[in-house]
């Protein structure tokens, strides 16, 4: 028996037996070789890979404490364990061999040591290979402003932004800063210079990270993740005062996007946050993956906000229920809604055509998109 064959055949077949725990090296390359973007290690389970969105068990012995405990020190430095046993979870970066690197959390889960693991390609995709809307290479070119990638966890933000930092790298002598928990994506300098900080690591919080880099010179500014109203408010201002501003959000949807900007300040200030956005922001993608109807991996649909004067009057006036309906009508701009990205991708031929209507935040106008549509042969 090969020592990671997967779990195959019906709940009542006999089970194969069961092979020892490997060590984290051969995990790794498990993950690399299956094309895996995740390992999950958890006490009272085998290791578990996610391929192509779903998640599969190898056929080993459960873990035990001693098991992941042992697994976690194998990749993890004496002051992240000690920062583990502290707070209860530690994130970080790491390269594996010099040529893959994994984004790694630890934490404690009843008593015991748990692991997620999900790797970062080696190689950046372009704005064409991920898929993303055309009018994203023309925002790429704004000197100044904020821009806001969205989506679920897993949803490809990373990656999209990556992608975005690398056109700009390639094409602009620019200076680019970023703020991470943690690096994910290294960047070469390129025609640009890039500095990437790492939280915990470089420099102490987003906030912090955010200030200091206002007095660095830079001309784009990424800030890993909006958590808190005062990364929030510092990122505005950077836009406001001249930076071209990245950043993401939990977030589906521009127009709940703007709302839980909004939401996250004093209802005392709201009003001149919304002016800000309305000034400043200057587009929202979105997006979500959705595995492919052949199996071999998923592929990313898009919600692309650009913002109007018309998206800007429904901003500054408290509005945003109205943006879905702009998008609708804005693809001069190079707008695109979620519901057309998924209908695309199902006339394709690429997803089924149960995910256009979960996944769509507008059901019914999906389906009216598609009419008595067939997919096309592929």
């Amino acid at each position: 028996m090969a020592l990671f064959d997967f779990r195959k055949g019906s709940p009542d077949e006999t089970p194969p037996p069961l092979s020892p725990v490997p060590p984290m090296e051969d995990l790794l390359r498990l993950v690399i070789e299956e094309g895996a973007s995740d390992l999950h290690l958890s006490v009272g389970s085998s290791p578990v890979l996610r391929r192509h969105g779903r998640l599969v068990k190898l056929t080993t012995v459960p873990l035990t404490p001693e098991d992941t405990e042992t697994l976690a020190r194998a990749i993890t430095s004496e002051a992240n364990f000690a920062r583990v046993n502290e707070q209860g979870s530690v994130d970080f970066g790491f390269s594996y061999k010099g040529q893959d690197r994994f984004r790694v959390s630890v934490y404690r889960q009843q008593g015991s040591i748990a692991l997620a693991l999900r790797i970062v390609p080696k190689r950046l995709m372009t704005l064409e290979e991920i898929g993303l809307p055309p009018a994203v290479r023309q925002l790429l070119d704004t000197p100044r402003g904020l821009i806001l990638v969205t989506g679920p966890t897993g949803s490809g933000k990373s990656t999209s932004l990556a992608s975005m930092l690398d056109t700009i790298n390639t094409t602009r002598d620019s200076h680019i800063i970023t703020i991470e928990d943690p690096i994910e994506y290294v960047h070469p300098h390129k025609l640009g210079i890039v500095n990437q900080r790492e939280v915990g690591v470089d420099v102490p919080t987003f906030p912090d990270g955010l200030r200091r880099a206002l007095r660095q010179d830079p001309d784009v500014i990424l800030v890993g993740e909006m958590r808190d109203l005062e990364t929030m408010e510092t990122a505005i201002t950077a836009a406001e005062t001249g930076h071209l501003v990245f950043s993401t959000l939990h977030t589906t949807g521009a127009a709940r996007t703007v709302d839980r900007i909004v939401d996250a300040f004093p209802s005392t200030q709201q009003e001149q946050i919304r002016v800000q956005l309305a000034a400043n922001l200057k587009a929202v993608l979105s997006q979500i993956l959705i595995p492919r109807l052949d199996g071999r991996g998923r592929v990313a649909a898009f919600e692309l906000m650009i913002n109007t004067p018309s998206v800007a009057a429904l901003i500054r006036d408290n509005k945003t229920f109205r943006i879905a309906n702009d998008i609708l009508t804005g693809s001069k701009y190079g707008m695109i809604s979620l519901e057309a990205s998924l209908v695309e991708h199902y006339l394709n031929g690429d997803i089924a055509y149960e995910e256009v209507v979960t996944k769509a935040s507008d059901p019914q106008a999906a389906i009216q998109l598609i009419g008595g549509q067939k997919p096309r042969k592929r």
